[in-house]
């Protein structure tokens, strides 16, 4: 006996509990509706690049900061890598030997000139032998076998003279294969030197620092962040469930984090091809169509993409929906189910199941709870 009063006085407690639940009641509106969808990100600086190391060593000079802004070509760090001042002393003398070496006055040159000249004369003086041996055995003033002798004489000096001139011409071939070669080994020795010096890529702003003076680096490391400040877009970042809504064009309204009262326009101006799978998004780069004022990189922001707009939508607010898209409407026991969109973190596009007419209930109230007047604003 009881036991049936204490279950009958819980079950009122629950009965009472339930009645005293605050509701409220709204009809659904009429009216145009844009569609969005929402991107995070950042503002990002135009033709961004990382300046990194070409050699290993240490950095004797660092002659930027943060915020600098620097010209093509300016020469921001330094390397201290001796090798490659050394390997490039090095070929600059060699390159200057063989050089010396391709001269007239070169002596493997000289020696190989005058060992034909010598040939020719040797042989000229043989050709004329050989003609003076001749008219003497046909006089029979000398033997066949002494004029034989003398035109083989004649024979070989002047394959000498051939090979002497052939000899000239290698030896000098040779010393411009080897000017060609120094200059080449000259010109690769003088960029690895080059590479102590590390030099802004195009003209900007140094946006972010890594390293001092002081630090040692190893190629590929990582110096500064320089981007243009004078072009300065937003970064951001789509769900994959938004992204076949987005095309090039679009316009958008972007909002800084610094100051979430004031919106700036903009647009799609780039579609990244690719998954980011650090950010498990696509990246899109929004242009600013109007004037910027806040360009400090790195800002986080906002923004509503537009993707299109819904004439005389039927609008009721989100907290009016149920799990599953059901509402409550004054009159029925049974929620009804509706056919819904969300078109912003408040309200709601009804396509069907409901009218104006209708009114709806709901007990998902809370201090936030925005009042439907609220659209009209």
């Amino acid at each position: 006996m009881k036991t049936k009063n204490f279950t009958g006085i819980v079950a009122l407690i629950i009965i009472a509990a339930s009645c005293s639940k605050p509701k409220q009641e709204t009809k659904a509106i009429r009216k145009d509706v844009t569609e969005t969808v929402f991107a995070s990100g950042t503002l990002e600086a135009n033709s961004t690049y990382d300046l990194t190391a070409q050699t290993d060593g240490y950095l004797v000079q660092v002659n930027f900061k943060e915020g600098d802004i620097v010209k093509e070509g300016q020469v921001l760090a330094i390397v201290d890598n001796k090798q490659n001042v050394f390997n490039n002393k090095s070929a600059n003398a060699l390159y200057e030997i063989s050089r010396s070496n391709l001269s007239p006055n070169a002596p493997s040159i000289v020696q190989a000139k005058n060992a034909s000249v010598v040939a020719k004369q040797k042989m000229e003086n043989d050709s004329v032998q050989t003609t003076r041996y001749k008219r003497l055995f046909e006089t029979n003033s000398v033997s066949r076998t002494e004029y034989d002798n003398m035109q083989l004489q004649y024979q070989t000096s002047k394959a000498n003279y051939a090979n002497s001139v052939a000899n000239y011409n290698l030896v000098e071939q040779q010393a411009e294969q080897q000017v060609i070669i120094n200059e080449a080994q000259k010109n690769v020795n003088k960029n690895l030197s080059g590479n102590n010096e590390i030099s802004a890529v195009f003209d900007g702003r140094v946006y972010n620092k890594f390293k001092q003076k002081g630090d040692f680096v190893r190629k590929g490391d990582l110096i500064a962040t320089i981007g243009d400040p004078n072009f300065i877009y937003a970064k951001v970042s789509i769900d994959e469930s938004s992204i076949s809504k987005v095309k090039l064009g679009q316009e958008a309204i972007i909002k800084l984090n610094p100051n979430k009262e004031k919106t700036y326009k903009g647009k799609v101006a780039e579609i990244f091809p690719s998954f980011n799978e650090a950010t498990q998004s696509f990246t899109c780069k929004l242009f600013f169509t109007d004037s910027l004022d806040f360009r400090v990189v790195n800002t986080q922001l906002q923004s509503n993409i537009i993707i299109g707009e819904i004439k005389n939508a039927l609008l009721i607010p989100r907290n009016f929906l149920q799990y599953g898209d059901y509402v409550n409407v004054k009159g029925k026991k049974q929620s009804v189910k509706v056919s819904a969109r969300v078109v912003s973190s408040d309200w709601v596009v009804i396509e069907n199941g409901i009218t104006e007419n209708d009114v709806i209930i709901t007990e998902n109230i809370s201090e936030n709870s925005i009042n439907v007047s609220e659209i009209n604003k």
